[in-house]
């Protein structure tokens, strides 16, 4: 059982990742805010603890739920959340004053400012460390300095941290009064084959952490990630609990179903004839290159074959998984499974993402699919919360 000791508010919520990874930590989600109602459900089903404003986060009074929290300011642990950044830029006064994600990321300041959190904790893109060539990124940690925290970036790859997939995500922490130590930035623990394909350094610091000589352990393959859950044919839903096929024969397995009584979301979805009839020719790591040419889509027909590697894609069992995104559609990227003729289900895509399976989607597929896919890896979150923990117990 987790002993969450810490308290915690998420802001910008979606479905609820990164609360269920920082939850795993030790944090206990108090109070989440999240505009979208499906993806609200879902946080709510999965987090009973916790309050959710479902509404447009300007319209919210942070002095009033500091008060209806019972806290006082400075007593709350950890302010989290993904708001957008990429509208928050001095150099750009014209644009911020036209681009409405300028303004969500001030309502997260302005939390940060009425609660005076005792550490923040920001998640984004690897593509705001360039943003407006890096000067959101110095509005931000301005801001925050402004606010009296000590804040720092890095870049983080989900696969580092036992997550199977091509992941990347910025986390920008920050504590109350003090400068950041380095080591607030948990260190990988598994080696795996990713390469960064974006600005990599900030102010002449590096920003990615790598896996460091001795660190040994292998990522999680595809494979260990899916290979217990029950087989399906294309549009096939069958029961709304499944049962596993298999005891767990990894422990990447063994985690995931933890609490679970059973296979949630597990729905093939409809794929048409004629990606049926493409599917076919796709062997485990292949892509569109493999279509005959009469079958590809207009469009790609004209394509240089070294390009969209990833499009209509088809896993490789002892492989990563492309990023999971907010639709497996196989003309995004590789979201075929290795050995059946079908894409992803929605449970594949949160075992990919590193959902336990005991956390139930709710809403429409196509929702349920948006919900996964623009989530934190709970993995990865759990990696950042437990060296925030470390830190905030040191002072209590």
């Amino acid at each position: 059982m987790v002993n969450n000791t810490l308290t915690m508010l998420d802001l910008f919520a979606g479905a609820g990742g990164l609360s269920e990874g920082l939850s795993e930590a030790g944090f206990h989600s108090l109070f989440a805010s999240e505009i979208v109602p499906a993806y609200a459900n879902t946080y709510k089903l999965n987090h009973p603890g916790a309050k959710v404003f479902t509404a447009d986060i300007r319209s919210l009074d942070a002095g009033e739920v500091l008060s209806d929290l019972g806290l006082e300011r400075g007593q709350l642990d950890l302010l989290a959340g993904g708001p957008p950044c990429q509208g928050f830029s001095i150099n750009a006064p014209v644009r911020s004053v036209l681009d409405q994600r300028n303004h969500l990321f001030k309502e997260y300041l302005r939390f940060v400012d009425i609660f005076a959190p005792r550490a923040v904790l920001i998640e984004n893109v690897p593509g705001l460390v360039s943003f407006e060539h890096g000067a959101t990124l110095h509005a931000i940690l301005d801001a925050l300095a402004q606010l009296g925290y000590g804040a720092d970036v890095r870049i983080l790859g989900a696969a580092y941290y036992g997550v199977p997939q091509m992941r990347w995500r910025t986390i920008i922490l920050g504590l109350r009064g003090k400068i950041l130590p380095s080591v607030a930035f948990p260190e990988p623990i598994y080696h795996a084959p990713i390469r960064p394909n974006f600005t990599t350094t900030f102010d002449g610091q590096m920003l990615v952490k790598l896996p460091a000589p001795e660190v040994s352990a292998a990522f999680t393959t595809v494979k260990e990630a899916i290979g217990d859950l029950p087989p399906l044919i294309c549009g096939e839903r069958g029961t709304e609990v499944k049962e596993y096929i298999s005891e767990p024969f990894c422990d990447y397995q063994r985690r995931l179903r933890i609490g679970s009584p059973g296979v949630y979301n597990h729905e093939a979805p409809r794929l048409s004839k004629i990606n049926l009839e493409r599917l076919k020719h796709i062997k485990p790591g292949g892509n569109w290159t493999d279509i005959p040419e009469d079958l590809l889509p207009k469009g790609m027909k004209r394509a240089n074959r070294g390009d969209h590697t990833k499009r209509y894609g088809r896993v490789t069992p002892d492989g990563l998984a492309s990023t999971i995104l907010t639709k497996c559609d196989p003309h995004w990227g590789a979201y075929f499974h290795y050995e059946q003729e079908r894409s992803f289900t929605v449970r594949e895509a949160a075992r990919i993402q590193s959902f336990p399976d005991h956390y139930i989607f709710t809403g429409t597929m196509a929702e349920q699919f948006a919900q996964v896919g623009n989530a934190v890896p709970p993995l990865l979150a759990e990696a950042v919360g437990l060296t925030l923990k470390s830190m905030l117990l040191e002072d209590k």
